[in-house]
């Protein structure tokens, strides 16, 4: 397939979207804009000012840049603002289903009502219903944080229960691994939500923490989890199992100029359920068709490979068996139009 052609067919094809932070799309526009609405000194007063800003090399700069960023973020308004604009280019890549993350320890360590966050985000969840996007909410734990800011957490969460499908675990990984968070997994669990947990890429112990989350915690998806190829036996678990793993290739370029390109395709062609996702586009610098695009140009994916990709993100979604059988019609429909 020429460049042109594997774009088109990204383009139209029908995906969820797994692994993506909603403050992570926060466009230096919109953070312009929030700053100026709510009378907040950002630094900068042009789009191009704040963009300059969105630099860093690793995870530990990036989160240096990423948590200041969100203090423009105030009121119900700007949330749904937020979450809204992400919906709208999620609908524009031709995703289906959308299950993002929010981290609200991010917002309430700063003065933020839970309540205020989260009816935000919610509001935006149920209007994207007209954009043809069907959405959810995915509340993460700060694994920087104390295991009692997540159980606090957690707590102001079960009144909202009905509006979040899971919880995850996210931020630095150094010094807290997922076992850190085994109780508020299992009292999440026991309250009916879904877990999952970042294994991030080329963390220090990144085997064991991926070993702590799939077999002690039982997580039903890893976040990144490309380090799993390093070993096999814990590969054959995950296909066995049935785990997603919500790949974000053009994301992990700060630590792999691949991309981890390699490790993808390795756990694409032994069964293993992974995606690709676009985890914080305004930061990357790319949505999920770009990431796509990204992955399936500098491997050379073939169309079945790209489809396979798209497969599993409904596969290993929170969704009704009904539903994912609808979305994987909507796959099997377009492939049969571009033959």
């Amino acid at each position: 397939m020429t460049a042109c052609e594997i774009r088109a067919f990204i383009d139209q094809l029908p995906k969820a979207e797994l692994h993506l932070h909603v403050e992570g799309t926060l466009e230096p526009d919109l953070k312009l804009k929030l700053a100026q609405r709510n009378h907040i000194d950002i630094g900068q007063t042009t789009v191009e000012e704040v963009r300059k800003t969105y630099n860093f090399h690793d995870l530990p700069s990036f989160l240096s840049v990423y948590y200041p960023a969100m203090e423009v973020l105030q009121t119900e308004q700007d949330f749904y603002d937020l979450a809204y604009a992400y919906l709208q280019k999620a609908a524009a890549n031709t995703v289906r289903h959308v299950e993002m993350f929010f981290d609200p320890q991010a917002h309430t360590s700063r003065g933020i009502s839970f309540a205020t966050v989260i009816t935000g985000l919610h509001k935006a969840v149920v209007d994207a219903q007209d954009l043809g996007v069907d959405a959810a909410l995915v509340m993460c734990f700060l694994r920087d944080y104390s295991k009692e800011s997540a159980r606090q957490t957690l707590a102001e969460a079960m009144p909202y229960k009905d509006w979040i499908v899971g919880v995850g675990l996210d931020s630095d990984e150094h010094n807290n691994p997922p076992l850190k968070f085994a109780r508020q997994f299992e009292d999440a669990q026991a309250a009916g939500l879904h877990i999952t947990a970042h294994c991030d890429v080329d963390q220090k112990d990144s085997i064991e923490h991926i070993k702590q989350a799939l077999e002690i915690m039982g997580v039903e998806r890893i976040d990144h989890g490309t380090n799993i190829v390093e070993d096999p036996d814990l590969v054959d678990f995950a296909v066995k199992q049935g785990i997603g793993i919500t790949s974000c290739p053009p994301a992990r370029t700060d630590t792999s100029p691949k991309m981890k390109g390699e490790a993808i395709l390795e756990l694409l062609s032994k069964g293993a359920k992974i995606c690709v996702n676009s985890d914080d586009p305004a930061y990357f610098g790319g949505y999920i068709n770009d990431n796509y695009y990204a992955l399936a140009s500098q491997f050379n994916l073939s169309k079945e490979q790209i489809a396979q990709l798209a497969r599993n993100s409904f596969e290993v979604s929170w969704i009704p068996s009904l539903q994912k059988a609808h979305y994987q019609s909507q796959i099997d429909t377009y492939l049969s139009k571009d033959k």
